[in-house]
């Protein structure tokens, strides 16, 4: 599943380039967007974002594609890689600029971990 975000001023730190808060946030709404749509009328949390690395850093007006593949399913987990790509304004060259690994897992009302579907189909992508 693709996203895309435009970066604007707002979105940068002190040295005018992207916040890496933002971008953790992004990540972190994006990849729960994906698994719920693959997994309607669950309750999920994330609870783990693996390797928090900034390849490179994001100018004012880049475009980011978020592109986020589911790829595991547990008994009540799910996990997506979130791939970052930039598009600085005025290059023809697409840059990664961040990859990571976030797992979600689902919970009833009183917090405790509840059992996931095994689909052989997700919305937001394929899953061997």
């Amino acid at each position: 599943m693709d996203n895309y975000v435009l970066v604007r001023p707002e979105h940068l730190n002190h040295y005018g380039y992207l916040f890496g808060g933002m971008m953790l946030k992004w990540i972190d709404e994006i990849a729960w967007l994906a698994a719920s749509l693959d997994f309607p009328g669950y309750s999920l949390v994330t609870v783990t974002m693996d390797k928090v690395i900034f390849k490179h850093r994001v100018e004012n007006g880049s475009i980011l594609k978020f592109i986020t593949l589911p790829e595991k399913i547990g008994r009540t987990s799910v996990s997506y890689n979130v791939t970052v790509e930039a598009d600085a304004p005025g290059s023809s060259e697409v840059v990664e600029v961040f990859s990571t690994n976030v797992k979600f897992v689902a919970i009833d009302k009183g917090g405790k971990p509840v059992l996931l579907p095994q689909h052989s189909e997700l919305r937001s992508g394929k899953l061997p």
